[in-house]
């Protein structure tokens, strides 16, 4: 009697979860973005989230959770509740932080296997952007006034080992040149200062400078990629200046290790729907990056790819006060 008991309890059980599965999402969605508002995970958390949220049937709420890079943010997602209701848009300094961290002797904020990938938006290569009426006009001349100046020029970022931090220090390992590292909560706040002239320069995506640009305030020097972008088509790579120097910053959404299946299925073809919607793209690429999708398969090994390749580039960049 109890064991036919135990196994009517178990199929209502499993019949509950299926039918809780079947009706996800029953209630607003929040998405960690782990950065302020003005930088690229904002740029594409919110018309993404807007979009994902339409194809729901359910409000898909900004969080943004900066501090330490993305840690904290990234963090909080790695520790919600693996039901579908949290979800994270991050950046590439996702796969950097467990690294950095390890390096500086702490224990890391999270896991790569506490969050799992659902699909990538953007890969785009950072950009060296400094004032316009810096007395820089190329790359050539960045590179060889810091020769000269060795720690006189400062660049800003979204804070240690983060999207904006490693692209310059490759640069700076590249040239043998000395910089000043001026950590941020965000892109956000350190293209301000940039603007105001607290810092002599940034390395961000193209997005969270494009408009500046736009407006005659800011100039890029390089970027960190292999061919032209296609929003700044005149600006050369820094492999085309004679350095030998290449990043990419990516966004891309994940969801707490252990979400049932069915739930990620459901993400995931909301996700897909929402780098395929027109408005999406033209909001995306309007800000200065072409949605470059790739689905939770190639998103994976991606992800795996870049922690390999990051977590060299974390050991010769060493341990960051």
């Amino acid at each position: 009697m109890l064991r036919r008991t135990l196994f009517a309890v178990g199929l209502l059980a499993a019949a509950g979860l299926a039918a809780a599965q079947a009706a996800y999402p029953s209630k607003p969605i929040t998405m960690i973005v782990p950065f302020p508002p003005g930088g690229l995970a904002d740029v594409v958390g919110r018309p993404v989230a807007e979009a994902m949220g339409r194809e729901l049937g359910q409000s898909v709420i900004i969080e943004n959770k900066p501090g330490a890079g993305g840690g904290i943010g990234m963090a909080a997602a790695s520790k919600a509740a693996p039901d579908g209701y949290t979800i994270l848009m991050s950046l590439s300094s996702f796969t950097v932080i467990p690294e950095a961290d390890v390096v500086i002797g702490r224990s890391p904020m999270y896991s790569l296997n506490s969050l799992k990938p659902i699909a990538r938006f953007t890969a785009d290569p950072t950009v060296l952007a400094v004032r316009a009426d810096a007395p820089w006009k190329t790359v050539k001349d960045f590179v060889e006034d810091a020769k000269k100046r060795p720690g006189a020029i400062n660049y800003g970022s979204s804070g240690n080992y983060g999207t904006m931090h490693v692209p310059m220090e490759i640069l700076a390992q590249n040239t043998g040149i000395k910089l000043t590292h001026v950590p941020y909560t965000g892109a956000g706040p350190a293209v301000v200062a940039l603007l105001g002239g607290q810092i002599d320069a940034v390395s961000s995506g193209p997005a969270t400078v494009l408009q500046q640009v736009k407006a005659g305030k800011l100039r890029v020097l390089a970027h960190w990629g292999n061919a032209r972008l296609q929003t700044m088509p005149d600006v050369p790579s820094l492999k085309e200046s004679g350095y030998e120097a290449e990043y990419a910053q990516w966004s891309g959404l994940f969801v707490p290790a252990g979400t049932p299946d069915a739930v990620v299925q459901k993400l995931r073809a909301a996700a897909r729907a929402a780098a395929n919607d027109p408005k999406v793209k033209d909001v995306i690429l309007n800000a200065g990056s072409p949605i470059l999708y790739q689905d939770t398969p190639d998103f994976e090994k991606y992800v795996q790819a870049d922690a390999r390749r990051m977590a060299d580039v974390v050991k010769k960049i060493g341990k960051v006060e």
